[in-house]
């Protein structure tokens, strides 16, 4: 297990005469995939080739706004492409501080909303099935490499997944881990209030019912992963291990704060050291939450009159900001950007 030293990186600058092509390009498609009833919302972000006009993403009520120039020429040159996994409840716009991060360091960025598991459309039952996420990065990735206006500008040599919490399990899939479902649920058994059981067992869910929880997901074509906060690390099937992707970077975030059903290192279910070559990362003080996006002013209130998730609230002496530009360094080091 290797520890990877985290250097600070700089914060794009707002968009302005100088700094025009600091910002990323943005654009969003409806992706039509054979396991879905529906069109899946997808996203790409990109280095842009010159402005087009500015505008928000992903701004709502409780998280900041990422700036984007809105469908430009791409910049020219093979970049690499990151597939990125959102969370149980989140969506692939509230993590352009990270898309951009990314972009910044010469990648493209392919995010999909996992129906089922999205911002207003989260279930137990459907945020279950972890082969249906991982197929909806596998169809984006098909869809991307066959369109002419992305493909050229593409290495198909240097693919990487990024997840984060049921994202993290959802990208563990896709670099070849399985999971076990009778595994998980003895550990929702002896530990029901464990993150990555609350929420499906309000759901009724028992995880061996649930075929896309235990299938084979891999996609051969990733040659990088960098997983943050996983779930179900603890019914990783151990079996699948040491064929998986070699050289997976694990993050975890927060020590004392830190999420138990999350952490990978020796103190939780030591999935770092389980798997082959697997670089580990810390990052601290923060907590799971600290990952999401930069909080408005009030959005902490709000959220607590909603009697929401805390999202916003981090452990004292965390700096959001400060986490997110070592986190953009720890995982374009894991991609090797």
């Amino acid at each position: 297990m290797k520890r990877l030293v985290l250097l600070a990186m700089l914060a794009l600058i707002h968009a302005g005469p100088v700094a025009a092509d600091m910002l990323p390009g943005y654009d969003r498609f409806d992706l039509t995939a054979d396991h879905r009833a529906r069109p899946v919302a997808a996203s790409i972000w990109y280095p842009a080739a010159n402005p087009t006009y500015r505008a928000p993403v992903g701004d709502g009520p409780i998280f900041d706004p990422t700036f984007a120039f809105i469908g430009p020429a791409i910049a020219e040159g093979e970049h690499p492409l990151v597939l990125l996994s959102h969370g149980s409840g989140g969506n692939a716009d509230s993590l352009g501080w990270l898309t951009s991060g990314l972009v910044a360091n010469g990648a493209i960025v392919l995010a999909v909303n996992h129906p089922g598991s999205t911002s207003g459309d989260s279930s137990p039952r459907r945020s279950v099935d972890l082969k249906a996420r991982a197929n909806d990065l596998t169809a984006a990735l098909d869809m991307i490499l066959a369109d002419p206006a992305f493909a050229p500008f593409i290495d198909p040599h240097r693919i990487g997944v990024v997840g984060f919490s049921l994202g993290g399990a959802t990208a563990l899939g896709l670099a070849g881990v399985r999971f076990d479902g009778a595994t998980q649920d003895t550990n929702c058994s002896t530990g029901p209030d464990a993150a990555d059981c609350v929420f499906f067992r309000l759901g009724g869910v028992r995880f061996a019912d649930y075929p896309g929880f235990e299938a084979d997901a891999r996609d051969p074509r990733i040659s990088r992963a960098v997983i943050v906060d996983p779930g179900f690390g603890g019914a990783a099937d151990p079996e699948t291990l040491h064929g998986a992707l070699a050289e997976i970077t694990l993050i975890n975030l927060g020590d004392a704060d830190r999420l138990g059903a999350a952490d990978v290192g020796p103190n939780g279910n030591d999935l770092a050291n389980r798997l082959p070559d697997a670089s580990y990362v810390e990052i601290a003080p923060g907590n799971h939450f600290t990952f999401l996006g930069t909080c408005k002013p009030d959005a902490a209130v709000l959220l607590e009159e909603e009697q929401d998730d805390p999202i916003c609230t981090d452990p004292d002496g965390t700096d959001r900001a400060a986490a997110h530009v070592q986190l953009i360094d720890a995982i374009a080091s894991g991609l090797d950007l």
